[in-house]
């Protein structure tokens, strides 16, 4: 019985992907690196303990991790405040569905609280959950299972009891080892042989997954 779900957020119900794709790219350029999508693939939903060594894997000890991350979000944010992002297909139903079934609700994400709280808010989606656990709340974020056990907790549920819904990899790997059953909903790359062992459902959107719910009975 699937009594929560807990939700990622970039890519999963914003479609902000694409954005830290191109700004990070950007970025990078202005510091004289060519990054190229591959490399941005591999950080996705990474806390900065992984992300960092992966970065200086990539393009050697001197990149300057800190400061390309720091003109990055400035980039971002700059096109955020004058264009703004879209809602991902189907949030709004499925979080009604999920309400209306008497689910909890949380958010376990990557991004630091303050950019998180200020996002949810721009969709109008603050109010909705019951629990919103972001990076700069844990000590090791994803693919660690911490941010999904420590969301779970907060639910007052065990996390076999919740599912998770991801769109990267190391957020699904995250979930996986929590216990969650995972969910994932492709937005930038889809599923690879490696990463599919850990996956109990795809969709194409939020709102398929209506039936991974139902499939599991009410609450009752």
């Amino acid at each position: 019985m699937l009594k929560g779900a807990i939700f990622d957020m970039d890519g999963l119900m914003i479609d902000t992907e694409k954005l830290y794709l191109r700004f990070w790219i950007q970025s990078a350029k202005d510091f004289g690196y060519d990054m190229k999508p591959e490399h941005v693939y591999a950080i996705r939903s990474l806390a900065r303990k992984y992300s960092i060594p992966k970065l200086k894997g990539f393009f050697g000890e001197e990149f300057p991790t800190e400061e390309v991350r720091e003109h990055r979000t400035e980039l971002m944010n700059e096109y955020i405040s004058e264009h703004g992002f879209d809602v991902k297909k189907g949030l709004f139903q499925l979080l009604d569905y999920l309400q209306s079934t008497g689910r909890k609700i949380a958010v376990a994400t990557a991004t630091p609280r303050e950019r998180t709280l200020k996002y949810l808010g721009m969709i109008g989606a603050a109010e909705r959950f019951d629990a919103v656990i972001c990076g700069d709340m844990v000590t090791v974020g994803k693919p660690d299972p911490e941010i999904y056990l420590t969301a779970a907790r907060e639910l007052g549920l065990p996390a076999e009891e919740c599912a998770a819904f991801e769109d990267s990899p190391n957020g699904i790997r995250s979930a996986h080892s929590a216990g969650c059953k995972t969910i994932m909903i492709p937005d930038m790359t889809p599923p690879d042989e490696e990463i599919m062992p850990y996956i109990n459902a795809v969709y194409n959107s939020l709102d398929e997954a209506v039936e991974f719910f139902e499939r599991s009975g009410e609450i009752g």
